[in-house]
Parts: structure tokens; sequence; C-alpha cells
């Protein structure tokens, strides 16, 4: 038994640091962000691969044709559902979690192309996860970002690029049978990465914070 609790103990230590320091700054200094009060953030994913697929218009090509297939239609509407949960979901979600850490070191993350500075925030890999009724999480959501630090003036100079991967939701939706409700919530795919997302703009917020104490 205590073993088995040892072992739960240094699993969840392990756990929180891939969590607490899962970045890692690739190249440059985020040294000119001191002082700052605001920073623009800005999103690109003209790059992403998309589970096995190694672009995004692959990705959604295949996912149309499967739906229309079975109810013509709605693959289309599928895809306008996916397109706009990224503006809809994904960046609120990022940008919440982030000015809820980086305040802690006096810095705003906005959408202001005034801003001296400016975080692109590349998404280059997305894996939705997968949940079954049976199985609960078969295969975890997670994205992988790469974040250019630049001086808006001047976009082709990247002052410094932040690593950020396999960052998985903060919490796993929870699933069951047998006569007990299941969270319909669960099946959405855009509301795992979503998760992500969160979870990507606290650490960042927090990795930031860090960085320039």
């Amino acid at each position: 038994m205590k073993k088995s609790f040892l072992l739960l103990f240094f699993l969840a230590l392990i756990i929180s640091a891939g969590t607490t320091f899962g970045q890692k700054i690739k190249t440059g200094s985020i040294s000119d962000l001191k002082g700052q009060s605001a920073i623009n953030i800005q999103y690109d994913y003209s790059a992403m691969s998309v589970g096995k697929f190694d672009n995004e218009a692959d990705y959604l090509k295949k996912g149309i044709a499967d739906r229309n297939a079975k109810d013509p239609g709605t693959g289309e509407m599928w895809a306008e559902k996916w397109k706009a949960a990224k503006t809809e979901k994904y960046q609120p979600a990022f940008e919440e979690d982030f000015n809820k850490q980086s305040k802690d070191c006096g810095l705003s993350g906005v959408s202001d192309p005034s801003a001296k500075y400016t975080l692109v925030v590349h998404v280059t890999y997305v894996e939705q996860g997968v949940e079954t009724i049976v199985m609960g999480t078969a295969k975890t959501a997670s994205i992988n970002l790469s974040v250019d630090l630049i001086e808006t003036a001047t976009p082709g100079k990247v002052l410094a690029t932040i690593l950020m991967e396999s960052v998985k939701p903060k919490t796993s939706p929870s699933m069951s049978v047998g006569g007990v409700s299941v969270d319909k919530k669960a099946y959405d795919a855009t509301l795992r990465i979503s998760e992500c997302f969160e979870s990507a703009g606290k650490q960042l917020g927090k990795f930031l914070c860090k960085q320039l104490k």
C-alpha cells in the first residue's frame, strides 16, 4: 500500500512538472518584455497538421467527404464549425488563461496591433483525441505551438521563439455508463481542443512571468 502511494505521488510530481515546465526558449530572449504592460497576440494556423494528416486542408477534405456520404450537406456545416472554433473558442480560451497568469508580472495579452511587441502563436499540430462511452479517454487531445516574440513594427525580426509541445487539457471529461447520463460535451472535439488552448495560455503566461523576474 505504501509503495503504491509513493508511486502515485511521484507520478503526480512528474505530471505536475510536465505541466509547469513544458515550454522552452528555442532561440533569442524575451528580456525586451520587461516593463511592458501589454502585448499583442495573433495566431497562425497555416502550417498546422491534424492527427495523421500532414495539413488541415487534407483533414477537412476527408471529413467533409465522409460526412456528406452519410448525410449530404453536413460535411460543409461541420467544416464551418471547425474553422469558426479557432476564433470563437480556441483563441479566447488561450487569452483568458494567459491573462490570469501574466497579470502577476503586470503583462496583459491583447488584440492590439499598436502594442510595441507581438506574440505570434503558430499552431503546428492538433490531436483532437478520442472519447468513447465505453473506454472514456481513449486518446488524449493535445496541441503543439511555436510562439514567436516580435517587435510589432518589424515582424520579420524574431526576438525569441518559445516551443510548447504536447500541451494537454487541464481536465479530462468524465464519462460513465449504467444509466448515468453522459455529458455530450465529452464527444465535442472542439471542446477538448479548447481545453488544450486553455492549458497553453496558462503555461505560457506563467512561463513568461517566471522568465521576466
